[in-house]
Formats: C-alpha cells, sequence, structure tokens
C-alpha cells in the first residue's frame, strides 16, 4: 500500500489531456459492461486509466492507451471492499493475506489487529502498522480499542489511550476499531471514556450484539457508527433505524447473511456494506472471500447492483474513503477522478471474477514481487508449565451445571443447565450421552498461570482432543477433549509447537499446524501451504466424530466473553446476556489461582 502523493500540476494537466483524448492513456479498458452502482443501469463502455486513477468512462472508440484490455462480454464493477477483517483469523501474515484475497477482487479492506494487540500490545499494533505499508492491497488499521477487551480475562498486552493516540495520525489507520467493552461504556469507566474522546473527531467501529433499546442509544450517542454482531433481522432493522451502519458479515464461524440479507434493498444498501471478519484460507480457497458473500446475496433474489454498491460504494463511504484526502485517494465507483480499483467479471450473477485491476494495473504474480519484507514478531509467546491429565480433573456435586451450549455457524453460545452425576470420589466426568465435554483456558502469557474448567454441549467428540492458542480476544489456550490424557498431550504439544493448533487421539497427535507469531499466524509459509495444513487438520478433527464442520474456529470463541450467553475465560464461566439486563459480561463462576481482593 503505497503513501497518497499531493498530484503536481503536470500531472493534473496530464490527466485533463488524456479524458479529453489529446493524450493517450496509460490503460484504457474496451468495450466493457459497466454496472453502475449509482442509477443501477449498465452501458458498454470505455474505461481510460492514468496512474492509479480513472480519467474517462462513457465513452466508445474514443480513447486510446498506451496499454488496452479487452473488456468484451465482461462486466466492470468497483473493487470490493472489506469493512471488517481480523486478519490473523486467516492465520497468515498481511503479506500472505494480500496474495489471498487480492486476485478475489477485495482490493481495500480495513483491518483491527486486536488479536495480536491482545498479545503483544504496542509491538503487535506496530507489527501491522509496517504491515500495511507492505501490501498491494490497501490495508486500512483500525487501532485496537479494547485491549484487553474485558477485566475478566488475562491478556498479553495492553493498549491504553495514550498509547493509541501514538498511531492516530499514521496514514493508514482510519480511527478505533470496534468497541467490545460495553460494560465499560454504559458504566462510564474513565479509561473507557478517555479513549472514546481521544478518537471523537474520528470514526469509531461498534460491536453490539444484542444490544438494543436505550442501551443501543448510549452506544450510538457515544459515536460508535456500525456494527457487525447482528444475528437477526430485527436486531440489524434497529441499528439501521438509529443511524448505524449495518455489516453483514459471513465468516467461518459466525455466518449471518442468510439471517440478515432481508434487510438488504435499494434503501438500505447505502448504510449496509459485507465483511468478513474472521475467515480462514481453507474456507477462502473453497468458496471465496467478498465474491462468496456477493455470490450468497445475489442467490437470495437481491439485484446486483444493490449488492455490488454494499460491496464497494457503501462501504467506502461509511469510512471517509468516497472522499479525497490528505491521506487517501476516493473509491468505491468507477468514474473519473475514482481510484481505478476494479474487477471484471465473466458473469455478475456469480461473481465469477476475470481479473483484476488495483491501481491501475492487472493484479498477476509480480505485483507481489518486491514488496517490503516486514519481520515477524512474537516468536516466543507461549508461557505454560507442562500440563497434566490431573489438571483437567473437575471436582463437584450431582445436581444442575452450568454449561456452554454451542452450535455450528454461530459463534452465539447458549447458557445450558443440564443435570450432571458425581461419582464416589466427587468427581464429574464427560457424559457422551449428553455430549458433554471438557473444556478448558489456560493462561498463557506467563502472567498468573490461571487455568478455568467448564463443560460444553455440541461439539459431539466421542474420543480424543483439540487444543488452540487462539482464544479470542486475549489468545489464552482453549482445549477440549473427550480424554484429560488426550488434552495434557494437546496443550503441550501446543507449547513445543510455540503456537497453533492440535489433533490428538489415544495419545498420539493426529494432526498439527504451527502458528509462531504470536500463536496466531504461521510464520514464513504460503496460504497455499497453510490451507493444506488446514485440510489435513480438519480430516484429523473428524476422526475424533465431531459434529463441527470447523471445530477449531468455534473452539477459539468460547472464550470470547463479550458475545452472548456463556463463555468460558482464565477466569471463570462468564455470562452475558444483554436481553436478560446485563449491561456487560458478568463473572458467574471464579476459578482464579488468587482472587484478587477489594481495595
Amino acid at each position: 500500500m503505497s503513501e497518497k502523493k499531493k498530484p503536481t500540476i503536470t500531472e493534473i494537466g496530464n490527466n485533463i489531456d488524456a479524458a479529453l483524448g489529446r493524450t493517450k492513456a496509460d490503460v484504457v479498458i474496451k468495450n466493457v459492461n459497466l454496472l453502475d452502482t449509482v442509477t443501477g443501469e449498465t452501458a458498454i463502455t470505455d474505461i481510460a486509466i492514468v496512474g492509479n486513477k480513472i480519467v474517462g468512462t462513457y465513452e466508445t472508440d474514443f480513447y486510446e492507451g498506451i496499454k488496452e484490455i479487452d473488456g468484451t462480454g465482461l462486466t466492470a464493477v468497483a473493487g470490493f471492499i472489506d469493512t471488517h477483517v481480523h486478519v490473523e483469523s486467516s492465520l497468515i501474515t498481511p503479506s500472505e493475506f494480500d496474495r489471498c484475497v487480492l486476485p478475489k477482487g477485495t482490493t481495500t479492506a480495513i483491518c483491527d489487529p486486536h488479536e495480536i494487540s491482545n498479545v503483544m500490545g504496542e509491538e503487535g499494533l506496530q507489527y501491522f502498522i509496517d504491515s500495511s505499508e507492505a501490501t498491494a492491497m490497501d490495508l486500512f488499521v483500525q487501532l485496537s480499542s479494547c485491549v484487553p477487551a474485558t477485566n475478566l480475562e488475562t491478556s498479553g498486552g495492553s493498549l491504553d489511550a495514550k498509547a493509541l493516540l501514538k498511531f492516530k495520525d499514521h496514514t493508514n489507520v482510519i480511527g478505533l476499531a470496534e468497541f467490545m467493552n460495553i460494560g465499560g461504556v454504559l458504566g462510564k469507566d474513565p479509561d473507557v471514556l478517555e479513549k472514546l474522546a481521544a478518537f471523537a473527531d474520528g470514526h469509531i467501529d461498534g460491536h453490539n450484539p444484542g444490544i438494543l433499546g436505550p442501551a443501543l442509544n448510549a452506544m450510538a450517542s457515544c459515536g460508535v457508527r456500525n456494527c457487525h454482531e447482528s444475528t437477526s433481522a430485527a436486531e440489524a432493522r434497529e441499528k439501521l433505524h438509529k443511524g448505524l451502519h449495518v455489516f453483514l458479515r459471513e465468516g467461518t464461524a459466525a455466518k449471518n447473511i442468510d439471517a440478515l440479507h432481508s434487510e438488504l434493498n435499494p434503501f438500505t444498501s447505502p448504510f449496509i456494506s459485507i465483511c468478513t471478519d474472521d475467515r480462514n484460507p481453507l474456507d477462502i480457497a473453497e468458496e471465496g472471500h467478498l465474491d462468496h458473500i456477493i455470490r450468497k446475496l445475489i442467490a437470495h433474489g437481491h439485484k446486483p447492483a444493490e449488492v455490488y454498491r454494499a460491496a464497494s460504494w457503501s462501504a467506502a463511504q461509511q469510512f471517509g474513503l468516497h472522499m479525497d484526502t490528505p491521506k487517501w485517494n476516493k473509491r468505491g465507483l468507477i468514474a473519473p477522478g475514482w481510484q481505478a480499483d476494479i474487477v471484471l467479471l465473466s458473469d455478475v450473477d456469480k461473481c465469477e471474477i476475470h481479473s483484476v485491476i488495483k491501481d491501475g494495473a492487472i493484479v498477476d504474480d509480480t505485483t507481489f514481487e518486491n514488496l517490503p519484507h516486514v519481520d515477524p514478531v512474537g516468536l516466543d509467546s507461549i508461557h505454560v508449565g507442562t500440563i497434566t491429565s490431573d489438571d483437567f480433573v473437575i471436582k463437584g456435586q450431582s445436581g444442575e451445571v452450568d454449561v456452554i451450549g454451542v452450535e455450528a455457524g454461530s459463534i452465539v453460545t447458549k447458557h445450558l443447565k443440564l443435570e450432571m452425576e458425581a461419582n464416589k470420589d466427587g468427581i464429574i466426568e464427560n457424559d457422551f450421552g449428553q455430549d458433554l465435554l471438557k473444556l478448558a483456558v489456560i493462561e498463557r502469557h506467563g502472567v498468573n498461570g490461571n487455568m478455568a474448567k467448564a463443560f460444553v454441549n455440541g461439539f459431539g467428540i466421542k474420543e480424543g482432543a483439540i487444543a488452540t492458542s487462539i482464544g479470542h480476544d486475549s489468545h489464552n489456550i482453549t482445549v477440549v477433549g473427550a480424554s484429560n490424557e488426550d488434552m495434557a498431550v494437546a496443550v503441550n504439544r501446543l507449547k513445543e509447537l510455540k503456537g497453533g493448533m492440535v489433533v490428538v487421539k489415544d495419545g498420539v497427535v493426529e494432526g498439527e499446524i504451527a502458528l509462531e507469531i504470536a500463536g496466531l499466524m504461521a510464520r514464513d509459509k504460503s496460504y497455499e501451504d497453510v490451507k493444506v495444513e488446514l485440510e489435513a487438520l480438519r480430516e484429523a478433527a473428524t476422526h475424533l466424530n465431531s459434529s463441527i464442520h470447523e471445530p477449531f474456529m468455534l473452539l477459539a470463541f468460547l472464550p470470547l466473553c463479550v458475545i452472548p450467553s456463556l463463555k468460558l475465560t482464565d477466569f471463570g464461566l462468564v455470562r452475558f446476556d444483554p436481553a436478560g439486563g446485563d449491561e456487560g459480561p458478568v463473572l458467574i463462576q471464579d476459578q482464579r489461582k488468587s482472587t484478587p481482593q477489594p481495595k
């Protein structure tokens, strides 16, 4: 991503000459079908480009280019904009993410690096700032607002308002990332209010799962502009009513398009965009990135113009990227004066991509050559002692137990209360008849050695264990299993790998992937290599009879206590029930090694 430079008088004059046909344009796309997302019309036209800017449209047989592209039979739309993504969840570095999604039409992405920031603080945030300067796509950064996300878990890093302000004026920074600490906002926590005040003159992203009524009014009144956490059409509609821009999300674990698509129409499309949030390279390879979401929306019966508008213009408008500023060019439309980010489609309804043009140049393998290299960070981030099977013993009495209920395609969990039996030694074991398995979260930043345990329903695992160093948002180790012994083997192998994902069966590691960068991303691996390793990992997980297609991604969200309804952090069980009156997460079962005493 190159820094914007103010055009010279000569460059402005060159644009005028090319627009008037006095001189050749650098590139002309000839005889292409342009889908106009302003009027909804289509027309055959030439598109003239000088440098990274479009200088002419709606003219045919008029422009000549130094390079000419035959657009016959193709349709041109503006480059796609991912409005909310955690690149770390792709398990690859930002440079590999660039290679992975730019050829699929995602020319701009707005990322929140709060995963690595929760592990490493400022060093992790700086890594993403540096990486944003080394991509062919435009990778904008929202500064992570909630590090740690809550005060109910142990993180490896922290970012206060003073730390965030150091990065505020960077060319690639737009504003403040998703504000997850809802309890801190509604409770007027001084540190939270300081961050909101510091970024009140800019953009602030929202995160409001199930937050409605006066609480939603309060969040919006603080300057929160959008939300990607709606799970029902009614919830999305209320957010639209209250002026929030709604992002329709389709990630790997959270899939909301089917539930929300009915809210998209010609009236609402300027106020609705699309995002992936958390999507791994296996899903990107098999289904696609934003192109997958576009296909789903059109398959639901939506008009292509409103869908492609949401994927480009509406997204740019939400973040101010539809305006020329000292920091960036306007984007989101194919029109004179706009950035030349163009996707050429061989099939509009199926979003079949023929080619992608970024900054006026065709994207191919050479696009990614000679980009700056950014050194990896966080290569030693797993700080846990040796784990034994005894660590997973759960003592208690027979009776009703709080259980986390999971469901494929959703990161929202249920708060179940199920009957479980303790044995004669006062130990509660897995109950396969009720699909109840042990779940544990182990603090891995070397801060306090916390380890919390609970039961989870919905994984369907009958044997073995799976473990991951990804545990949103503080990224402690999360492990679920049918066997204490296999759970211990899985966690200890994670330590040896310096982070990653592991499948264990009968004491043997059946599948693994190393994620050495902060325990989140693979070091020195292409996205193609990571895809192959994920395929093997998913196959290994099926041998445990898991009923979840992507159990690792779902497992990683079980510590995310800012999402309803019951989660497990290294502190213990946390309830968050906005519909029941909770204004933020509440610790209902404290399992910390030492509970801090009130001051």
